[in-house]
C-alpha cells in the first residue's frame, strides 16, 4: 500500500539524520560543526513529516476500504506510532532543552522500531475493526499511553549512554561525544516526568473505555495489570527522586528495568499471556 512505501521513506529519512547526528556528536565544534547539526535536524523533521503523511495516507486508505478508522488498531500500526511518538518526544526535548546529541538516541530507536515490522513480517493490511474497539476512547487512550513509552524509550537510551559512561570511565575512558553524568541524568528524569503523565492518563481513559467495551472499569485482564505494574515503577522512580534524593546509577538503572516492563506490556502480554487485549 502507498502508506507502507511512505512509512519506509520515513525510515530511510531517520537513518540519514542517524548519520548525521553521530557526525556532529563525535566531530569537533565550529562553525561548519553547527551548519551540520541544523543539517541533522532538518533531515529528522524531514522524516516525521514523512511519517505523519504515512500515517494520514493510511487513514484515507481505511476510508478508500469501508472502514474509516484511526489506524492505531493492531501490531503493525503500533509500532508505527511508537516510533513517530519517540520523534516527537525528541523534538519536543530538542526545541526545549537544545541537547541535540538525543537524536542519535532517538533516530536510532525509531528506525529500528520501524525495521522490526519488518523483520517480524507483521500483517499490514487494513482490517476492520472488532466491536470492542469500536470507540472513540481508542483514540485517546492509544495516544496517551504511546506518548508515554515514547518518553520512557528516551529515558531507557539515555541511561543506556550513562551505564555506559560509568563503566567506560572506570576501565578506559568515557566517551568524548556523550555529555556530562549530570546532564544525562537529569534528561533522564525530564524524560520520565514527561511520561508519567501520559502513561496516567492512557490508563484512565483505559478504564473508561473498558467500562464502555466490557462493563467494568477495570477486569484485571494481563495488559491492564502489566500497565499498572509499568506505573507504579515510574511512580517509585519519581517517589525516589523526589523524597529520597535517587539520582545517578540507581535512577539509570531504574529507569532501564522500567523500560523492560513497558516493553512486556507492549509486545510480552499480546504474544505470551491471552487476554481481553489480545486483538493488539
Amino acid at each position: 500500500m502507498m502508506s507502507d512505501k511512505i512509512i519506509g521513506l520515513a525510515m530511510v529519512s531517520y537513518v540519514v539524520a542517524l548519520v548525521l547526528y553521530l557526525v556532529v556528536s563525535t566531530g569537533e565544534r565550529s562553525r561548519s560543526g553547527k551548519g551540520m547539526g541544523y543539517c541533522a535536524t532538518g533531515v529528522l523533521w524531514l522524516g516525521f513529516i514523512i511519517h505523519s503523511l504515512g500515517f494520514i495516507v493510511r487513514w484515507i486508505e481505511s476510508y478508500k476500504l469501508g472502514y474509516g478508522r484511526i489506524p492505531l488498531t493492531n501490531m503493525y500500526e503500533s509500532m508505527v506510532f511508537f516510533s513517530w511518538s519517540i520523534i516527537v518526544l525528541y523534538i519536543f526535548i530538542e526545541i526545549r532543552y537544545g541537547h541535540r546529541f538525543m537524536g542519535i538516541i532517538a533516530t536510532l530507536l525509531a528506525s529500528l522500531t520501524l525495521a522490526l515490522t519488518s523483520v517480524l513480517d507483521l500483517p499490514t493490511a487494513i482490517e476492520p475493526l472488532i466491536p470492542a474497539l469500536q470507540s472513540n476512547w481508542l483514540t485517546v487512550h492509544v495516544i496517551t499511553c504511546f506518548l508515554g513509552y515514547g518518553a520512557f524509550t528516551i529515558a531507557f537510551g539515555v541511561s543506556l549512554l550513562y551505564l555506559l559512561n560509568r563503566v567506560l570511565e572506570r576501565f578506559v575512558k568515557p566517551l568524548r561525544f556523550i555529555p556530562s553524568f549530570n546532564v544525562l541524568d537529569e534528561l533522564n528524569h525530564k524524560a520520565i516526568a514527561i511520561g508519567f503523565p501520559m502513561l496516567t492518563l492512557g490508563i484512565f481513559t483505559g478504564a473508561v473505555w473498558a467500562e464502555y467495551a466490557w462493563g467494568t472499569y477495570w477486569s484485571w485482564d494481563p495488559k491492564e495489570t502489566w500497565s499498572l505494574i509499568t506505573w507504579f515503577v515510574y511512580a517509585l522512580f519519581l517517589h525516589l527522586r523526589m523524597k529520597h534524593g535517587w539520582k545517578g546509577t540507581r535512577s539509570a538503572i531504574l529507569s532501564i528495568i522500567g523500560f523492560i516492563v513497558v516493553i512486556f506490556t507492549y509486545w510480552g502480554v499480546n504474544y505470551l499471556i491471552s487476554g481481553l487485549h489480545s486483538y493488539a
